[in-house]
């Protein structure tokens, strides 16, 4: 069979009839993915689902090169299914999680360790709650060993996390990271929906990226429903999007610099993140951003003499950082500690298929806002900034290009803002149909995937955040490194645990 018909393709933001999606057999939908992996697509969601006889498998390959989504399914025969592990080492986290959401065993998995938890224990007719931080750590033998746990419990208010070094003196051999203490079955709540409460849960999945994940919410809600989002609210929603990219990447630089002991950045950036912060609440009244996306468009507006003050104090702003961010590259210390520490490869970014920040600090040039350009992002062009090293420092770096780039973009839509209102109707969603919505956030690309019943509810919602996909990078980054080194690589990754314990 032909790639072509192994898969209903569409573009970013539409859906499609369930029925067009192809139902494959097991040894089918493998074979597809791995040909869509051998062209350099990429596996944006796997997961299971209620579907068939019992479950069922489904996948969203995202092809960069053609601005296309390709989704297929299968059903699960019994309760496993051959692992794709061993032949595309992308979907290792995938098939880990639906192996303790659904007690779906994928055979021959190589690792088949706990993602969040261990999964629901059964003794007779008493089912167990799943066990958080339950797990046999991978253990480096030798006299001269030995291990360093830290956390899930930090020493800084930051969320819960554990990770386990093997460590011959201060070099690390391998570093193992276990979540899940932040679970809160948002994925779950969201079947049936959408409700009241749903595009709250949407703005809560990861609370640093609210306007991101608000965004891919009504992008899904916007395609099941045939809304047409009035061109004002795209342009709102793309200037509060780079908002909260400017908030976070402000604030990472200034963090960085503060684990290397630069206190002028850090203090810089610190004060300076709250500036693009009071930005978005100027809209919105949220400092971030909650309120200000919605189904149909936008839950407010800017008027001239708002975008004027917006204006002057995003160049003020961009001005202050500049000379912060200034400071980082032309102190030698500071670049001592930044330049060749937690490098990545790019074959190994390639191959765990990180996003975001995370791989186009290896030279991967991957953003939605490009390769699947929805909403303002079809009429207004940011162009890709990559570095090319994969260490800390580059990932520095490709945080300060884009705060340029993002500033760019929004003197131009508060500059041309086009008319007309800033929020549409948004119709009932359609019965039997799913959609497919990628978003560039500021850590990476979110993709969330919802289905609808015979009754227009979600009869499945998937979210996969960018933390999803780049957590194995941080734990590669500490390999042959120092284990002092960790709270540097650790920041320069910047991952959500929250965003990941859905």
């Amino acid at each position: 069979m032909s790639l072509g018909t192994l898969f209903a393709s569409l573009y970013n933001g539409a859906a499609l009839e369930l029925s067009s999606v192809p139902v494959l057999s097991m040894e089918a939908f493998q074979d597809a993915i791995l040909q869509g992996t051998a062209r350099d697509w990429r596996v944006s969601a796997l997961f299971a689902a209620p579907g068939g006889p019992g479950y069922r498998l489904w996948v969203v390959l995202a092809a960069d090169d053609d601005a296309l989504l390709h989704v297929a399914c299968a059903d699960v025969e019994g309760d496993a299914f051959p692992s794709l592990t061993p032949a595309c080492p992308q979907v290792h986290l995938f098939e880990r999680e639906i192996f303790e959401q659904h007690g779906l065993r994928p055979e021959g998995h190589p690792w088949l360790k706990p993602v969040r938890f261990q999964p629901p224990l059964r003794a007779g007719s008493e089912v167990k709650p799943p066990r958080i931080g339950t797990f046999e750590p991978y253990r480096v033998e030798g006299e001269e060993i030995h291990e360093v746990a830290v956390g899930p419990v930090h020493a800084g208010v930051i969320e819960p996390g554990h990770f386990r070094f093997q460590c011959h003196g201060e070099h690390v051999f391998h570093l193992e990271i276990m979540l899940g203490y932040q679970h809160r079955g948002v994925e779950r709540a969201l079947v049936g929906g959408p409700g009241k409460r749903s595009i709250h849960y949407a703005e809560t999945l990861s609370g640093d990226t609210t306007v991101g994940h608000a965004t891919a919410y009504c992008q899904v809600v916007e395609a099941l429903s045939g809304a047409r989002v009035p061109a004002r609210a795209l342009a709102i929603r793309g200037i509060a999007l780079e908002l909260e990219r400017l908030a976070n990447h402000t604030g990472d630089l200034g963090a960085l610099a503060g684990d290397v002991a630069f206190l002028p950045t850090a203090a810089f950036c610190g004060r300076l993140r709250g500036d693009w912060l009071n930005l978005t609440a100027q809209i919105c009244g949220s400092r971030f951003g909650r309120g200000l996306v919605r189904p149909g468009g936008g839950g407010l507006d800017i008027d001239p003499a708002r975008g004027e003050e917006m204006l002057e104090r995003a160049t003020a702003a961009l001005a202050d950082v500049s000379s912060a961010a200034e400071l980082l590259w032309s102190t030698p210390s500071v670049m001592a500690r930044f330049e060749d520490t937690g490098p990545v490869d790019r074959k190994d970014a390639e191959a765990l298929g990180l996003v975001g920040v995370a791989a186009r600090a290896c030279g991967i040039s991957r953003d939605v806002r490009h390769d699947f350009p929805t909403g303002i992002w079809q009429f207004s062009h940011v162009p890709v900034s990559t570095w090319q090293t994969g260490d800390v420092f580059s990932r520095a770096y490709v945080r300060w290009l884009e705060i340029e780039r993002s500033v760019a973009f929004i003197r131009g839509q508060i500059d041309s803002l086009p008319s007309g209102p800033s929020r549409g109707e948004c119709p009932p969603i359609a019965p039997w149909r799913i959609a497919v919505s990628l978003v560039e956030g500021w850590r990476g690309e979110l993709c969330h995937v919802a289905a609808t019943g015979p009754d227009g509810r979600f009869a499945f919602y998937k979210v996969v955040d960018p933390s999803f996909h780049n957590w194995t990078g941080l734990a590669m980054s500490l390999r042959d490194q120092q284990i002092s080194d960790f709270p540097l690589c650790n920041k320069s990754f910047n991952l959500s645990y929250c965003g990941h314990d859905l």
